[in-house]
């Protein structure tokens, strides 16, 4: 194995392709499962070719999380509050994509796709939504702790929420005589989603709407000249 072009006419190995192979590794078992050796064996070089190209693993991470933001959308010229609605669905679904990003997104050093991204936001809630600074740090804030928040919640529940309802139904039964009389909301809860079935994505524009709807009946600066950069 070796790191420069392969005797076959291989694409000779370069930072961009040592990231993007590390998001498949990630992507397939996880960023804890990810090891140079791998990534070397998926690349078809030795574990030392990688290091001409990321320091260690903490800068494969931040390139990775780099790509991960550059696949982010924030939109212009649809106005603040479907502006930061698409993002926050584009958000969520790169996360969803790659899950090992999940909590990881805001640690490391930023790349250049972050940097891009942190400052589209905040020129929306700044010169679009008209927020003062403070108030727009807030908001920027609110926004991804619900986002990541979601996200993190969305890959750790159990894919049909309804049977495992029902699960933790029967365990409780078989623990306790008086079944679920002791908890009669937890009851309700139980009997009302296996009748009409629960979709836990669903609860997603529900929050975001809630959010939304808070910062829009705050009070806001009037709007700047739209044409400064």
């Amino acid at each position: 194995m070796q790191d420069t072009a392969a005797a076959g006419g291989r694409e000779r190995l370069n930072r961009a392709k040592v990231l993007r192979a590390a998001v498949g590794l990630a992507d397939e078992g996880g960023f804890d499962a990810l090891t140079m050796r791998r990534l070397a064996e998926r690349l078809g070089v030795v574990p030392m070719a990688l290091y001409k190209h990321v320091a260690d693993k903490r800068e494969l991470l931040d390139g990775m999380v780099d790509l991960v933001f550059a696949e982010v959308e924030v939109p212009v010229d649809v106005g603040w509050r479907t502006a930061m609605r698409l993002r926050a669905a584009s958000m969520r679904q790169a996360l969803l994509r790659h899950p090992w990003a999940v909590g990881r997104m805001e640690t490391g050093t930023p790349g250049p796709a972050n940097l891009h991204h942190h400052n589209a936001v905040m020129r929306c809630l700044r010169r679009d939504a008209g927020f003062p600074f403070r108030m727009a740090v807030h908001a920027y804030n609110l926004m991804d702790a619900y986002v990541y928040g979601f996200a993190l919640q969305e890959k750790t529940l159990a894919g049909d929420i309804p049977a495992e309802a029902a699960r933790r139904q029967e365990a409780v039964v078989d623990r306790r005589p008086s079944g679920l009389e002791d908890y009669p909301y937890l009851a309700e809860v139980v009997t009302e989603l296996a009748k009409t079935g629960f979709t836990f994505a669903d609860e997603f524009e529900f929050g975001l709407d809630l959010i939304l709807d808070g910062l829009d009946g705050l009070g806001r600066l009037p709007q700047p000249d739209s044409t400064q950069p």
